[in-house]
This record gives structure tokens, sequence and C-alpha cells, in this order.
């Protein structure tokens, strides 16, 4: 195999192009589709196939060459290297245009070095950097960190998720990466699944709206160089596997991937996305890798997508090595490309494979000039032939500025939600002298959650550095509990439970693992999926010892999933979700603590009370729960849009600006917010509707729309949404899409709670 690619390379330098044809895809002012096609004229085959394919980056494979067996590669999906294969074999291919892309490339010097190489290359067509920049471009050294996605959908707001995007966007290209594989669309329905905290929840309206506006501020207008390609992903249906597990089957009915799963990547097309990737898992029995279905009737045929796809992590090899639908590599390759596939996410085989299909007339020439011109189209737009490499010396003026530390701040401020308070919050510092802090999650770097690298400590605030910034006046003590809730020490917990007698209020700072450099130790993030929601190790025995204190105990929980956190949620007065606030997650849950911020945040996914609810989310159909679970309430722990303030709202006077309205019409809804309490503050308010009868079964309840409403003390706004008909419609029977005549029911309030709505009708005429 390494002799082939050697030789494709060595057959592809040996090529030349006659130079007295003005090479037009090097000038700038030329349009871009004409310089793509000036450029493909001139490629051979081999060089077309290495656009396809992307490797993982050097210092990778020399890291993981040195610390990893072959047998330990079959499984991980998250570090690599090739056997048989040097560091520099892939230099090599780099400078013979066998290669069109890198990932896991993690520093500017390294980015410019390939970078360099590709430019040694008979054309010259730079290498396009994709990075798992999921929440800031984290999982490089010194970048900002921002909240994860689960927190940033709690804020409710679709600003900061364009803020914080069009910063990351900024950050990258100062590092030369140019595209991000975010964002995650996908929309979680099982608390299991270890990538809940990637997503923005369970809601497809919520997702949708946070998608589109990453997107946007992704890519801008894809033709700068502070614009980056954003790819919406995974399609699809990789979170409601069968049992909870990344990549395991999943089964699902074409209402429900039409009605829940498709619209969020529907929308990110709509909005610009020029890449997309597919999911691990299979669909109905057919691997996403291979599904043409997904790939060309529904994403090219009805959404019309002009970018192109890439794999996730050697998915294709699993449509023959686990999914056996393929029955050699050879095939497998064959299979996705015919069925739309782009960009080979990642290594070798690939380059004399493809070629050899094409050769042998299984793939056209032409199939793969379709994959190339989107790919390089892309290229052009970044301006990458243009600029190719990142000035090293402004790099860091860009990085971790002012403006983003502030964005970053913010965010984490608005991310957290108050789950519980029985009046012990927002501390009292006079009253509170003596504070006990203790819990896996209390002074560790884990707060960044992941897809986050290890961070200088000067640009991290843990929970309890946090504590100590604002309340400089207060004896923190703390007992130390490891970041490992699978090796917590008995002795340590029964140190914090004498301890705690002596304090005057008790903090455990509890949740999952998440961070990636101790990938095996993790339960949480990226292929950590759970069989039950219960928190690890001695982590409950911990709360409950410590609250056996007698003194006021406050749980923060620090976790990318829901946990089922019920005993707590029963006998605390106050309980915390901070999800993974990023860089400042320190100084804004202790902000929040101390009243220093009142906290706005609402919950972007339902929290079950066990695992034994899944399925738990809010927008179930209305037989789910005709007969309710005995023993145990059918009730989740926290609804859906569910968080506390530190003051109180009320809705009043619900107006809806019409009673009847044409198939096509529109409805204004409006309702009064007064801030009824002592406090500042800002409301999340929530529209829900639910179509009365229909001639299929409809969800009990949908989010249709939402605002953040900015209220002072005392202060009543009028809040005004618009109904249109795409907040209406639905598959009918024959999957047409339809608005059907009858009685829609308005809800608009506070969560998805039905105490929580005020309520109003209107008929759609027929």
């Amino acid at each position: 195999m390494k002799k082939q690619i050697i030789a494709m390379a060595l057959a592809t330098s040996l090529l030349s192009f006659d130079g007295s044809a003005k090479e037009r895809y090097k000038d700038p002012q030329v349009p871009v589709k004409d310089r793509v096609e000036d450029l493909i004229g001139r490629m051979t085959l081999e060089e077309k196939v290495g656009q396809m394919n992307q490797f993982v980056g050097i210092e990778h494979i020399k890291a993981n060459s040195a610390s990893m067996t072959e047998d330990e590669l079959k499984n991980n999906t998250a570090n690599a290297f090739y056997p048989g294969v040097t560091v520099k074999d892939v230099e090599r291919w780099t400078e013979q245009g066998l290669i069109g892309s890198f990932l896991h490339v993690l520093t500017i010097e390294e980015a410019n070095y390939l970078q360099s190489l590709a430019m040694k290359s008979r054309l010259k067509i730079p290498i396009i950097f994709g990075i798992d920049a999921i929440h800031g471009n984290a999982n490089a050294p010194d970048n900002t960190v921002y909240p994860t996605n689960i927190g940033l959908a709690c804020s409710f707001d679709t600003d900061m998720a364009y803020k914080i995007a069009r910063q990351t966007a900024k950050e990258m290209r100062a590092m030369n990466m140019h595209w991000t594989f975010n964002p995650n669309v996908e929309v979680a329905r099982d608390p299991r699944w270890g990538r809940v905290g990637e997503t923005f929840g369970e809601d497809p309206y919520l997702v949708t709206q946070m998608g589109v506006e990453s997107v946007k501020g992704y890519q801008g207008g894809l033709n700068g160089s502070e614009d980056v390609l954003a790819c919406i992903k995974h399609f699809v249906g990789g979170s409601q596997p069968i049992n909870g597990t990344n990549g395991s089957p999943t089964d699902l009915s074409e209402r429900t991937i039409r009605e829940v799963f498709f619209p969020p990547f529907k929308a990110g097309v709509e909005a610009g996305a020029l890449s997309l990737m597919t999911a691990h898992n299979e669909l109905n029995g057919i691997p996403c890798h291979s599904n043409e279905w997904l790939m060309q009737d529904v994403l090219r045929g009805e959404w019309k997508f002009p970018g192109f796809v890439v794999s996730d992590w050697m998915d294709i090899e699993h449509i023959h090595d686990l999914h056996a639908t393929a029955e050699n590599l050879k095939e497998a390759f064959y299979q996705s490309i015919d069925a739309g596939m782009d960009m080979h996410m990642h290594g070798v085989h690939w380059n004399e494979m493809v070629v050899e299909l094409v050769k042998e007339g299984r793939l056209s020439e032409e199939r793969i000039d379709e994959s190339v011109r989107r790919i390089l189209d892309v290229k052009f737009r970044l301006g990458l032939f243009e600029q190719p490499f990142a000035d090293e010396q402004k790099s860091m003026q860009i990085r971790l500025s002012d403006e983003h530390r502030a964005t970053a701040l913010e965010a984490a401020r608005n991310s957290i939600v108050l789950l519980k308070n029985d009046g012990v919050l927002p501390l009292d510092a006079s009253k509170y002298k003596r504070v006990l802090v203790t819990g896996i999650n209390a002074d560790d770097m884990n707060v960044l959650g992941d897809w986050s690298a290890v961070q200088k400590e000067e640009n991290v605030s843990t929970i309890l550095r946090g504590l100590r910034q604002i309340a400089p006046g207060t004896q923190f003590d703390f007992v130390d509990q490891g970041w490992d809730p699978r090796n917590m020490d008995p002795q340590k917990v029964a140190e914090a439970a004498t301890r705690a007698k002596d304090a005057d209020l008790n903090i455990v700072v509890a949740g999952e693992y998440m961070m990636r450099f101790r990938w095996h130790d993790r339960t949480d993030g990226e292929d950590t999926d759970r069989s039950d929601i219960d928190l690890v190790g001695l982590q409950n025995e911990l709360i409950e010892k410590v609250a056996a204190s007698g003194k006021p105990t406050i749980l923060i929980l620090v976790n990318g999933r829901p946990l089922g956190v019920e005993w707590a949620a029963e006998h605390l007065p106050a309980i915390i979700e901070a999800w993974a606030p990023g860089m400042y997650a320190g100084q804004a849950v202790a902000e929040i603590l101390y009243g220093k911020v009142n906290p706005t945040a609402k919950l972007a996914v339902t929290i079950p009370r066990s695992v034994g609810q899944t399925q738990m989310i809010y927008n179930h159909k209305p037989s789910q729960y005709f007969h309710p679970y005995a023993v145990k309430p059918s009730t989740p722990l926290w609804p859906f849009g569910h968080g506390l303030s530190y003051t109180t709202y009320k809705y009043s006077d619900l107006q809806l600006s019409a009673n009847e309205i044409a198939k096509d019409g529109t409805v204004n809804v409006s309702v009064k917010i007064t801030n009824t309490g002592k406090h500042d503050g800002v409301e999340i308010a929530q529209l829900y509707l639910r179509d009365t009868f229909s001639s299929v079964t409809r969800p009990v309840k949908e989010l249709k729309d939402f605002a953040r409403v900015s209220l002072k003390a005392g202060e009543t706004k009028e809040v005004v949404f618009k109904i249109t008909p795409d907040k209406l419609g639905f598959y009918d029977k024959k999957m047409n899409w339809i608005v059907e005549p009858g009685e829609f029911v308005v809800m608009v309030g506070a969560s998805s709670e039905d105490g929580a709505l005020l309520k109003g009708t209107f008929m759609v005429k027929k």
C-alpha cells in the first residue's frame, strides 16, 4: 500500500503542464467558478482524489505512534496514527499534492509548516485545516473557552450564539485553521448519550435557531480572512441511538426524522452552511455514510445543498468492518462515494483504491470532479490561495483578547441554570463566614468541558478560585476529593462530612468528568455513554453526609448530560446546573451564588429523575403517559424551559390579534410580563403551540418562539410573538406538508410546565 502511494506521488511529480496557458486559477480577479474549472482542468486523477482525503497532523501521529498499539486504534475515535506510514511519508504526499486536508493540527507552527509543504506541490493547492472548535477553539491551547453548546442553548440567546461563533472564527484564522466541525445540530433525546453537552438540547426549534446563528457567525460572507467554514453535523439520528451509545443503530420513522431531526439541518443549509458531516450510526438498516437517500435524495435533491459532505472519523471504513454492508474496504469507499460522499476522514488506502475504482470504470472521473469542485470552491472562497499562512507574530493579539474574554464571561453567566432555591440564595457573606467547599469539580479544569485542551492555569477560573475572588472576606475550607469520580477516597468523604459540621454553609461541586487528555477516565463526552444517569462513585454519599451536618448545603453540577439527582432535589435547599461554563466558570458561578449576577438561564433539555424515564422529553405525544409509571412519578425532576431567578415575574393579559385565520394567515400573540420582585432581571418568555385535533397525532406542545426580556424591578413590558404558517404545519398521513384547519392552543409562559403557562385559542379556517 505504502509503495503504491509513493509510486502515485512520483508519477504525479513527473507530470507537467504547458505553461503557455494562463493559470487563471491563480488570479483572484477571476470569478471563483472559473478558477475552479481552470484548476480542475490542470489536475491529474491522483491529485483530485487527494483533495478528497484528510489526514491527522504529523504531531498527532508522532504522539500516538509512540503511545498506542495497532489494536488500540480499532475502537479509538480520538487518537490515530498510520501503521507502516512514517511522518516523512505524510510530508512527502503533502508536497506531491496528494492530501487535501488535515485535522488534529493544534498549533499555528504546525499548520504553517504543513501549508509550506503544500506550497511545494505542482499546483500549489493549499491545505484546508479542520478542527473541533465546538465552544471556541478550545481543543487547541491558548484560545478563548466559552460555555459548551448545551449551556449556550440554556441562555436562549441567539445573538450570543452568533457572537461566539464570530469570535471563534477569528481565533481559528489566527492559528491558520479554516474549518470547524460545528455546529452540532442533532436533537438530543437520550440522556445516556455522552454528546448531549455538545448539542443545543432536545427541542427542534431551539436547536434550529442556535444552529443557524452559529453557521452565520462562523462563515460570515465566507470570503474573508476572518471567516471559517461551518460544518453541520451529524446527519442524522445519532442523538437517539437504540441503547444510548454513540454510533449504535438508530431506527426512526420517516415522520420522526422529518419532524424532529431534519429541521435544524435543513435550516443550516438554507443559512449557507457549505459542509456537512454524516453520522456514525446506521439509520433504519443503512449506514449514514453510504445512505443515498440522505446525501443525494434529501440533501442535494430536496434541499439543493451546494457544499461538500465529509465523513466522520473512519466511518467509511466502518461500512466494511463494523456495519458489514461492504465486503471489503474498496467496496466501502465505492458505496460511500456513489451515495454522495465528498471527503474522507481520514487516512491511507483511500488514494490508491479510489483511483483504481475510477480506472476500473466503477466510478467516473466526472463523479470525482463533482466532489473536488465543491472542496476547491470553499478553498477559493476562504482566500487560501492568496493567504495560505497565518502570522505567528500577530496570532496572540487576536486569541484570548479582552473582547473575547468578556464574551466568555457574559456567556457563562447566562448559561448557568438555578434549578432550586428555598431562599438560601443569594448568599449573605456576613451570615456565612466559614464555607466548606468540596467535590470532584470544585477546583479542577474540568469546568472547561469536553472538546477542551489543557489550558494555562491563569486562564481558567475554577469554582474554588471564583469563590475566593468574589467573596474575599469569606473563609473557604476546601476538602479535595480529587478529579476522578470513579476512584474517590472514602476517607476524604468522611473528612468533608466532619468538617461540614464546623462550617456555616457547605458547597458540594459534583457532576461528571469530561477532560479529553484522560480519555479512558472520563464519564461524559464523546464516546462516553452511560447505562444510567446517576452521579458516579461516592458523590451521592458525599452529598448526603455533608448535608447531614445540618448546615445549609448547596449542590453545583458540572456536567454535559442531564443527571438524575433526585435525593438532592428533595433534600437540599439550592441546586445549580452549571453545565461546563468555560474559562470563567468559577467567577460566573460565584457571582450568581453571591447575587452579583441574577441567574437567567432556562433548561434546554428535560432533566429526568432516573434513566428509567428515558425517553423524557417535553414535546411527547398525548398517549405517552396515558398509563403512568407505578411507584415513581411520571414527571421529570425539572421540565424543559425551567429556570429560577432572584426576582419574580408575572405573565398577564394574553391577547391574540385574531380568533380565526386562513391557512396562509398569521396571528400576533401579545403578553405582558411584570418583574414583581426586588431585583432587575432577564426573563426568557416561551411560546408553545398545540394542534387540538389533527389527522395524525401531534405533540402535547411544541416550542415555536421565545424572547429574552430585560426588566427592571417593578417594570412591565409587552412582548409580541408572530405565529406564521410554517409554525402551524406538519406532515399528513401521506407525508405531505400541510396546515390543517381546526383549533390551535397558544401557550405562553416561564417554562413548558402547564402550570406556568397562559393559554388562548384560535381557529384556522377550512
